[in-house]
């Protein structure tokens, strides 16, 4: 892995990887809750890079390389009160690390992907940040929003469980995790959930602090809708209908948030990436892409009435998910 570090300001630096050539359409990869930049697959990442995308996969804040917090991460019933360290950071301030590391790469503009909590992060970006977003694509996300996207029960007991002590014991819990939240309609890839688990570990031992002031951010920044009304990168908004960690219904407000948002619902996809979906989760996320570089294309074209060729990355046709 070439993995590189960029401080991208206010004391805060970010662990990302480059994949693919140079002149690529950059897309930037924005992983969830407790995830590295590891939890986008190698083999997904490859499919983007031979449609011609230059890949940009990065650890958030409090994970993997990038700088994790010095103060202890809130206790539930400190969450559950909204009682924040001085130093709790928000969503907010996850988003100015993703603007700060499109600085320091010199990307004026990207095409911005998010999973999760990488969703909310991205939808922030796209909402304070719109020059910096020529795509949104929020996968199993949600908006903060009060009653929706909130994780089933039993998902709730399985997050605060004891935090593991060893690597050992790290990897059988991620299998009981994802074994839980996983996609129903595809196979279980127990194999693929103990290597990203294990190279997750040595990467950062010991994550569940970093884990938990990550929790706390989301948290803080709780209801965030009327802010997505400020989004205006065309959006594409992914849901599985299987998802135990983020309701469906969180998609489904996503879409309602942001004014012409096109939701995309996988049926048997849970809170996960299963390897049988990549090709078509790629061509639809490819699609939307190439839309947005044609529709930018002909409006600009209207607006100078002289030619202008598309700067979408060529793209075989697939079926959608």
């Amino acid at each position: 892995m070439s993995e590189q570090i960029a401080d991208v300001g206010r004391g805060v630096s970010l662990t990302y990887e480059r994949l693919g050539a140079n002149g690529g359409t950059p897309l930037v990869l924005v992983p969830g809750l407790g995830q590295q930049l590891v939890a986008w697959p190698d083999g997904l990442c490859e499919l983007f890079v031979e449609r011609g995308y230059q890949v940009i996969r990065l650890d958030n804040r409090d994970v993997g390389g990038s700088t994790h917090a010095g103060f202890r991460p809130p206790a539930p019933q400190q969450m559950l009160f909204k009682r924040w360290d001085p130093a709790q950071y928000d969503l907010h301030d996850m988003a100015a690390d993703t603007v700060g590391l499109l600085d320091a790469l010199g990307l004026e503009s990207v095409h911005l992907v998010g999973m999760s909590m990488g969703g909310m992060i991205a939808q922030t970006v796209a909402a304070r940040y719109p020059r910096r977003v020529a795509s949104l694509t929020s996968i199993m996300s949600t908006t903060g929003a009060a009653r929706l996207g909130r994780p089933a029960l039993s998902t709730w007991r399985r997050m605060f469980g004891r935090p593991a002590r060893t690597r050992a014991e790290h990897v059988e819990a991620s299998v009981r995790m994802y074994r839980h939240i996983s996609s129903a309609g595809y196979p279980f890839d127990e194999g693929a959930v103990r290597a990203i688990a294990g190279l997750s570990w040595d990467r950062d031992p010991r994550p569940a602090p970093g884990v938990g002031r990550q929790l706390a951010g989301i948290l803080k920044s709780g209801d965030r809708t009327r802010e997505l009304a400020a989004v205006t990168a065309p959006t594409l908004v992914v849901h599985g209908d299987r998802d135990m960690m983020v309701h469906p219904t969180g998609g489904a407000a996503t879409a309602r948030a942001i004014a012409g948002a096109r939701l995309h619902t996988v049926p048997g996809m849970g809170h996960d990436l299963p390897t049988g979906a990549w090709p078509a989760l790629v061509n639809l996320i490819d699609g939307h892409i190439r839309a947005t570089a044609t529709q930018s294309s002909t409006a600009t074209q209207s607006s100078t009435a002289t030619p202008n060729s598309s700067a979408a990355p060529r793209s075989a046709d697939a079926p959608n998910l």
